[in-house]
């Protein structure tokens, strides 16, 4: 999180790849994360892994510590989900926990498809604010209900953002987490302030919604977008050479 907000939006919002369309980096990023989620994990996982990264990196312009600090909570969930297949449970007179040797193919599998699949996922979120996925879902004849949903939740996250901080701020200059029992009491006192406060903005902001006669969708200024030949042919030839990949292994098997 930086000092204004969520830093995946600041990236996205100072991204070269801005005023792209969104359909153009959909069928990059879509088409890699097809990729991931269709072909073996060896070697299209892992290429398709790899060139999301580059790209994120090189053309998008992200930071390495950003796309590392985007990548920490999803790899906590894909590491638990393979040791969680590794590690086995039995009773055999009493609790005994061992390995699964055998099921090592399975876990490695698991580790490359969900990182590289959210890779490929950030590929399309380091570069497009979600002010334009919005926009794009309405082209797309989405319910606008739903959109409207995710638009509000997404609108009240920065501001309960901005209310932990203040609130966490002024609980340290009172001294409070001089020590773990006064930290464990302020962070209990934050969690109850912030919860009340989310649900009073949200009353608030229905109560504000109904008085100015809201009953279908907010709509918001979309500049148009030029799309770009080359850069959607350039993103279907890679996400081609990635499937592509996927023969390698039977091509090489065939020749020795």
């Amino acid at each position: 999180m930086s000092a204004r907000g969520l830093a995946l939006d600041d990236a996205a919002w100072s991204s070269p790849w801005r005023t792209r369309r969104v359909l153009d980096k959909a069928v990059l990023s879509l088409g890699l994360l097809a990729c991931v989620v269709t072909l073996p994990a060896w070697p299209a996982g892992v290429l398709a892994g790899l060139v999301a990264a580059a790209i994120i990196l090189g053309p998008a312009r992200v930071r390495a510590r950003l796309l590392a600090r985007c990548l920490a909570a999803p790899l906590v969930f894909v590491v638990v989900g393979a040791v969680t297949i590794l590690v086995t449970v039995s009773w055999d007179g009493g609790p005994r926990v061992g390995l699964a040797p055998q099921m090592l193919p399975t876990a490695g599998t698991l580790l490359v498809r969900g990182t590289a699949g959210a890779l490929a996922v950030f590929l399309l979120a380091t570069t497009t604010p979600m002010v334009d996925l919005f926009a794009a879902l309405r082209r797309a004849r989405i319910p606008d209900p739903l959109i409207e949903v995710a638009s509000l939740v997404y609108r009240l996250v920065f501001v309960l953002l901005e209310s932990a901080r203040a609130i966490r701020e002024a609980q340290s200059s009172r001294l409070g987490f001089a020590s773990r029992a006064a930290a464990y009491r302020s962070l209990s006192a934050l969690v109850a302030a912030v919860l009340v406060r989310s649900w009073t903005r949200a009353r608030r902001l229905e109560e504000g919604l109904a008085g100015r006669g809201y009953t279908d969708a907010l709509p918001t200024l979309d500049p148009p977008r030029h799309g770009s030949a080359r850069f959607v042919a350039a993103s279907i030839l890679t996400v081609a050479v990635v499937a592509g990949s996927a023969a390698v292994p039977a091509l090489l098997r065939g020749v020795s």
